[in-house]
């Protein structure tokens, strides 16, 4: 088969994208003809958008383990997960024959219940794919430590190209259907079962994935303008006539997600979800479509 591969971490590194290198050489070594298109950067949280405006640029890459250019190499783009797969199946590799599916990761963690997956940029290229009227995987590699042992990352890079191959020769497709897999590191993970599973629904609480900041060090700018308010409070300012200024100030969050809010979803609600799944070491397939899919029970004509 001849398959693209994006990601939405970025080109290989041992701090954000640790896993598309070993994935790449997997799938190679199994027979397949690979084509990559990479964010440039990291691109996580960052759904299925692109950035409106923007001119997009596509830059040649060759790995580490390629010093001689002996093969061919990858793409890296400025823009997100979602635009690699459009400019991966209609423009950047027009050399290559059609390609057969789109493979988006594997992501550096768990894309697992709805909280996750709604915002992942993994997920978002397979969407993107799949709206293309392409095969799109999203596939995940859920790590309980960051060792990353070698031969740890080789078997779920095994365990992947399997169930991989599977879903593109023997699963349903066409109408906006993808698949989401998710694949633990664990070292037995070829061992474990392969699970049908459904997307949590799970919610934020408690604050939610920012975290208000106590303290900031302010520009000079800033600094500035606090004293020219307190320089014309005793005038009778705008400032003083609304109520005391400091009330004013810029607050400042930090990005905080509060993953035990997730895990604990996972543990109350039992058996039988993709987070359930990956929290026994097995191997989560979760078939979707690549819509915001209506509720039933709403239909006719809506009477104020």
């Amino acid at each position: 088969m001849h398959l693209l591969v994006t990601n939405d971490d970025g080109p290989p590194s041992s701090q954000s994208s640790p896993y598309v290198l070993p994935f790449v050489r997997t799938l190679e070594s199994a027979g397949h003809t690979v084509s990559v298109c990479l964010p440039h950067t990291q691109r996580s949280w960052i759904g299925k958008a692109h950035i409106v405006g923007q001119d997009v640029q596509a830059t040649y890459y060759w790995p580490e383990d390629d010093n001689s250019h002996s093969g061919k190499p990858w793409v890296l783009v400025n823009s997100t997960p979602a635009s690699c797969a459009q400019l991966g199946l209609y423009h950047v590799f027009q050399d290559r024959p059609p390609i057969d599916a789109v493979v988006s990761g594997p992501n550096y963690g768990r894309n697992t219940t709805a909280l996750f997956a709604l915002s992942s940029g993994t997920l978002g290229a397979a969407l993107e794919a799949a709206v293309c009227d392409c095969k799109a995987i999203a596939l995940s590699f859920a790590f309980t430590d960051r060792s990353n042992y070698p031969e740890v990352v080789a078997a779920s890079c095994r365990q992947s190209v399997k169930v991989i191959e599977y879903l593109v020769n023997k699963g349903t497709w066409g109408g906006g259907l993808l698949y989401s897999l998710n694949v633990p590191v664990v070292k037995d993970v070829e061992s474990k079962k392969v699970e049908w599973t459904r997307v949590l629904q799970n919610s934020w609480s408690g604050g939610g994935c920012f975290e208000a900041m106590s303290s900031t060090i302010e520009s000079p700018e800033i600094e500035e303008r606090q004293l020219r308010r307190q320089e014309s409070a005793s005038s009778g300012s705008r400032a003083e006539a609304s109520g005391n200024a400091e009330n004013w100030k810029p607050r400042h969050f930090k990005w905080a997600p509060k993953f035990s809010e997730v895990y604990d979803s996972v543990e109350r609600a039992g058996p039988g979800s993709d987070g359930w799944a990956v929290k026994e070491g097995w191997t989560s397939v979760t078939a979707l479509n690549a819509n915001f899919m209506h509720v039933g029970g709403y239909e006719g004509e809506l009477k104020l």
